[in-house]
Parts: C-alpha cells; structure tokens; sequence
C-alpha cells in the first residue's frame, strides 16, 4: 500500500484533474466525472475511495487528485483479465503508467483481484463505492455488496445504469427493493445513490428511468443491425453505443 499523502492546503480543482484523465481511454464523460469528482470531494477529508473496475485509470485519476487533496487514498479493484476483450496485461502496465503520468499513483492502492473474491477478506471502512465492473447482473449483484463497509449517508456511484441491460436488471433487482440504498440523481448513465433508507417516491424514481433505458437499448439494437438512419430519428447520430 502506498504511503497517504498530508491534504493538500487548497480544496481539488476539478478543471486540473479533468485535464490529467480526459486523455486515458475510457467511457466516462465529462459530465460524468464531475459527478464523481463532486461525491468524492464530498466524502471528506482522509476518505477511502472504492472503485470497482478501473480500466487505464481514466476515473482512478479523478478519484486520485481528490485523494491527494484530502490526505485519504483509493483502492483500485481489477483482475486485468487477459484476453482481447479485457486488455490483461498491456492494459495493466497502461494503467499504471497514466497514474505516474497525472501523479496520483502515491494515493491509489491497487488490488489485482476480482471484487467478488477480494470483498469476503475485507474489513476497511470505506467512504465512497465507484462501481464500474463487468456488467452482467451477477456481477453487479455482488459489486453491491461492498456497500456493507460504508457508513450511512454515503455515495455509491454506477455507471452504465439505466444503459447497459444487465446492470439496469441489477438495480431493479437489488436496489429496487432494498431497505439500504436510495436513488438520488444520474448524469448520463452515471447514477448516484446513498446508503440510506428510501421512500416510496425514492423507488418510483428509479421506474422512471426506464423508458430511457429502452430507448437506450433500442438505439444499440439499431446500431447492431446498422440501421443508423432509423438510429438518427431518435436522436441518436453516432456510431457508438448511447452513453
């Protein structure tokens, strides 16, 4: 693990350390990244930030420059996969070489593991869940779980909610009938939740995402059968998959 570094004297810029992760690979939006950026400044000074599924580090180095500020560290969970489809090792050595690069690695503890095999020997607290993993809803299921170590009122983040088929069933699933986790808000398909108790408009909150979400999955179905011009009539004028 690596050394925590001492908060810095002046709060994290986000406008910095957009610029550091915006050239990494990855998925994340702008808007997206300002939305993890803002939760994780909001965990406090000396935070443990969680994040399932790292990648190059496009978000660990978002989460990095929060924690350098704070004095606290994130813990960066991916097995690196090997494979074409993974990246394994070449995506690794990336991953490591964009933190030194945007200077963040002192404050990211990585872990080379999958999550649903690193979480049964886990007894740290931690103060924010970023999950970002393998998007079956197994997976998901079980990257929920890590909620366990986190105290009330915290943040867990998702992406793809509400866009990808098997995380979208995980959150009517899992996170629908839960007694512990409240939908609050999404940027693009990066959902924020809490760990507390929700209401019954909490839950009809998260049915009201779902014809986006169909709309979402039609537009890949569209893209699939390379019908971009029906595509288009949705609003939807790109190649690439919605969010």
């Amino acid at each position: 693990m690596p050394a925590a570094e001492p908060p810095s004297a002046e709060p994290p810029d986000f406008e910095i350390a957009w610029a550091l992760a915006d050239p990494v690979p990855g998925w994340l939006t702008r808007d997206q990244g300002r939305l993890l950026f803002d939760e994780a400044t909001a965990a406090g000074s000396g935070a443990r930030l969680l994040e399932i599924g790292s990648h190059q580090g496009r978000s660990t180095v978002l989460l990095g420059r929060v924690a350098l500020a704070s004095g606290g560290e994130v813990v960066a969970i991916d097995p690196f996969v090997e494979g074409r489809l993974f990246g394994g090792t070449p995506t690794r050595e990336r991953f490591r070489a964009n933190l030194e690069r945007a200077g963040v690695a002192t404050a990211v503890r990585p872990v080379e593991e999958y999550s649903g095999r690193a979480r049964p020997g886990w007894a740290e607290a931690i103060d924010l869940l970023y999950i970002d993993g393998k998007h079956d809803v197994w997976t998901f299921s079980d990257d929920l779980r890590w909620r366990a170590f986190l105290r009330p009122g915290a943040s867990v983040l998702v992406h793809d909610a509400f866009s990808s088929i098997g995380v979208t069933l995980g959150v009517l699933l899992r996170v629908l009938p839960s007694a512990d986790l409240t939908y609050v808000r999404r940027t693009g398909s990066m959902a924020l939740f809490h760990r507390r108790r929700p209401s019954l408009g909490d839950r009809l909150r998260i049915l009201r995402e779902l014809p986006w979400w169909v709309r979402n999955v039609g537009l890949k179905v569209l893209l699939r059968l390379r019908l971009r011009p029906l595509a288009r009539l949705l609003g939807h004028d790109s190649p690439y998959d919605p969010y």
